[in-house]
């Protein structure tokens, strides 16, 4: 009797583990670049954006991949070890070996996932907007009723989506990211930008949000797109695309 109990609960345990797992798949978008377009300073991801965000997916029984235009290593910045979070995962080799060994876009199909999440970082303006394969998988998301969400320079990833038609995929949305008013457009990092968000977003008929304040949490949801300005947002973001997607 004590064995049959017990291999009930076993198999009642694997039963709860499994659904568990059933929540989806969630991909997170980061760059390759190490410099500020051909100059020599140094450009990164900001670690903070993905592992906040990484960290309420994967509690929250999403399965994550990471994606680059290159695959492989990314460099990674903004680092605060006196953060809980990052201090968790800058220590986890088990982690650091997914962004020493990120995805390439031919080893993604779109279909297998819920969401796209574009994390930020002065690396995310190099090498997103113009990959085809990854704008590809993005739209392919999308048009399976899938969240698109980024937060701050992330945002620079989405600015060349479209629609079936050739329209932009965010027309008459209302989006947020990185505004110009708080970049320095007079230091040499910014004037190797290819383009501004805020402006990018404006000329393909998005209604571009923000803040005047910094690191207030500013974030705004239109349907399937969840954008944030800056880090702050990031926590808001990320639970927003777990609740939507929970609760469809």
């Amino acid at each position: 009797m004590k064995k049959k109990l017990l291999y009930f609960l076993g198999v009642l345990l694997l039963v709860n583990c499994s659904k568990q797992e059933n929540n989806g798949r969630i991909l997170i978008v980061t760059s390759n670049q190490h410099t500020y377009g051909s100059s020599k300073i140094n450009a990164s991801n900001h670690f903070a954006e993905i592992v906040v965000a990484y960290d309420i997916f994967v509690n929250n029984n999403f399965s994550v991949d990471v994606i680059s235009p290159k695959g492989g290593a990314i460099p990674i910045g903004y680092i605060s070890t006196s953060d809980s979070i990052q201090k968790k995962y800058i220590y986890n080799s088990e982690f650091m070996n997914v962004l020493k060994n990120t995805k390439k876009p031919s080893d993604i199909n779109p279909s297998d996932y819920v969401s796209i999440y574009y994390s930020g970082g002065g690396a995310a303006m190099f090498g997103v907007a113009e990959n085809t394969e990854i704008k590809n998988i993005a739209e392919q998301i999308y048009n399976q009723n899938g969240i698109i969400s980024a937060v701050c320079h992330g945002t620079a990833g989405i600015v060349n989506l479209k629609d079936k038609h050739g329209n932009p995929l965010y027309q008459n949305k209302r989006i947020s990211g990185y505004p110009d008013l708080f970049e320095n457009k007079g230091a040499t990092y910014y004037k190797t930008f290819p383009f501004s968000i805020e402006k990018k977003i404006k000329e393909n008929k998005g209604n571009f949000l923000y803040s005047d304040q910094r690191q207030d949490n500013f974030y705004v949801i239109d349907e399937n797109f969840i954008t944030g300005q800056d880090p702050s947002s990031t926590k808001s973001v990320a639970q927003q695309v777990v609740n939507i997607l929970t609760n469809k």
